[in-house]
């Protein structure tokens, strides 16, 4: 290195923000970024559509982050909340597949009763039955509400980066999910069976 000249900085202590901007010039920088996220964003998309549509929606969500980098908002430290709004929005490419998903879950047969003094497969019979319920659930809901109680239940951002992905505010972020657990809680099957 001459003198006066800059030292690289430290992928490690870099913020995405300062790595995208590095991508700029340097693409392979985008990789730093790949690395920290793609895991995440995996598996919330493996929840979403599956394993076998999660490996290809992941690699398109990135590729297309990688070409909108030019856009991205450096005052933004994190580009989880921007990963996951791409993410979320090629899923509604995939929105056959994940209803077909949901809706086969809600009929899936239940295991026979469990054995007598058996804890654990009981527990796991009170799983299924509650798998099924909130598939059944989740099928109620529109497409909008399905990606904000999901990115709410299996990621952990905070609303504000909710209402980032989904191009929504903070404060509507906190009254969809309010309105979308009450429509729940009314079409559940143990509100229907509530003394009135």
């Amino acid at each position: 290195m001459t003198a006066g000249a800059a030292a690289p900085p430290d992928r490690a202590t870099c913020t995405d923000a300062a790595l995208i901007q590095l991508s700029l010039a340097e693409s392979e920088r985008f990789a730093t970024v790949f690395d920290r996220h793609a895991a995440e964003i995996y598996r919330y998309l493996a929840g979403r559509l599956g394993p076998d549509v999660a490996d290809d929606v992941t690699a398109e969500t990135f590729l297309t982050a990688f070409r909108k980098r030019a856009q991205y908002d450096l005052d933004r430290a994190d580009a989880r909340p921007w990963l996951y709004g791409i993410a979320t929005r090629l899923i509604s490419d995939h929105r056959r597949t994940e209803r077909r998903r949901a809706r086969a879950l809600a009929r899936a047969p239940v295991a026979g009763p469990p054995e007598p003094f058996e804890d654990a497969t009981a527990e796991r019979l009170t799983a299924e039955r509650m798998i099924r319920a909130l598939a059944g659930a989740l099928g109620t809901l529109s497409a909008a509400d399905r990606d904000l109680l999901l990115l709410v239940a299996w990621t952990d951002l905070t609303y504000g980066d909710i209402g980032q992905a989904l191009g929504i505010a903070t404060g509507t972020v906190a009254s969809r999910l309010h309105r979308i657990r009450k429509k729940i809680l009314r079409n559940s099957p143990a509100s229907s069976r509530a003394p009135t």
